[in-house]
């Protein structure tokens, strides 16, 4: 039996590796022509980072899925032992489309919060400096995140949902709304990282784009703005929105050395502190 298992293990992993691998073919095929013909700042496809990249890219599509799952089953299991049964069941008799809609707003501010708190908090912006340390950004930047940081800014966001009751990991219905926030937050941080120069002019204080995120990698500091991933409504509400028209930053990255290996980099926020970010209060909100 425990060989079995163990196959059915090896199964699974080697699945997901082919899968993340078509994906990363998709995203290349997509994004290459793409930052190409409309780069910010030309850079080259094989960058010294590029293996690092890769691999993060790897790590992140199968490190967090696994780490994820004890403690939002946990969270989804005390919440019907805590929140009235009467709100979940009024939320469950929502259209489909209101509950996704819900989720969306709902887990946007989770994310928001948990990302900020990633820049503000030393301990957290170990791990989360690794995302920040490329000079060039660029669409794999996306998944360059470490495991810890990552599960902690997902939770952040997906558990406010699962209290509500807008998903939960224990129903197939509800499955699927948190598995298609997932995938949207998943893609959607391929695109605003992109190489590319597109400007949505008004409706960027809507939705967010690479003009707007971009911000949020620049150097010098301060970085302590454009939090948001997919509502940039957030920033504006919470003070932190720096939007200026028709400008891209000058240079990225942290003013921290880490180092150039993935195996270094993952184990560098367990042996010293990288210099975090401008206090919050730094931020300045465009009008």
């Amino acid at each position: 039996m425990p060989s079995f298992l163990d196959q059915q293990h090896l199964q699974a992993f080697l699945l997901s590796v082919v899968r993340l691998s078509v994906w990363l073919l998709l995203l290349a095929v997509v994004f290459l022509p793409l930052e190409r013909l409309l780069a910010v700042r030309p850079r080259k496809i094989f960058s010294k980072g590029l293996a690092s990249d890769i691999g993060f890219y790897f790590i992140s599509g199968l490190v967090p899925a696994v780490l994820l799952t004890p403690p939002l089953t946990l969270v989804a299991l005390g919440v019907q032992a805590i929140i009235p049964p009467g709100l979940h069941a009024t939320v469950a008799g929502l259209p489909l489309w209101a509950r996704i809609a819900g989720a969306l707003v709902v887990s946007e501010i989770g994310f928001y919060w948990g990302h900020r708190w990633a820049h503000e908090i030393p301990l957290l912006w170990r791990f989360h400096s690794i995302h920040h340390h490329p000079t060039e950004v660029y669409f794999l930047v996306s998944a360059r995140a470490h495991p810890v940081d990552n599960v902690f800014i997902r939770l952040c966001g997906l558990i406010p949902v699962y209290i509500l009751g807008l998903a939960t990991p224990l129903t197939p219905s509800g499955g699927a709304v948190s598995a298609l926030l997932v995938l949207l937050f998943i893609v959607w941080g391929f695109l605003i990282h992109a190489n590319v120069r597109w400007r949505l002019g008004p409706l960027e204080w809507l939705i967010s784009t690479p003009g707007f995120h971009h911000w949020h990698h620049t150097l010098p500091e301060p970085r302590d703005r454009n939090y948001a991933s997919m509502l940039p409504c957030m920033d504006w509400l919470f003070g932190t929105l720096h939007l200026p028209h028709n400008e891209w930053p000058s240079a990225y990255g942290i003013d921290t050395k880490l180092p150039d290996s993935l195996a270094g980099q993952l184990l560098h926020p367990f042996r010293a502190q990288p210099s975090r970010v401008a206090a919050p209060e730094s931020a300045t909100a465009d009008p």
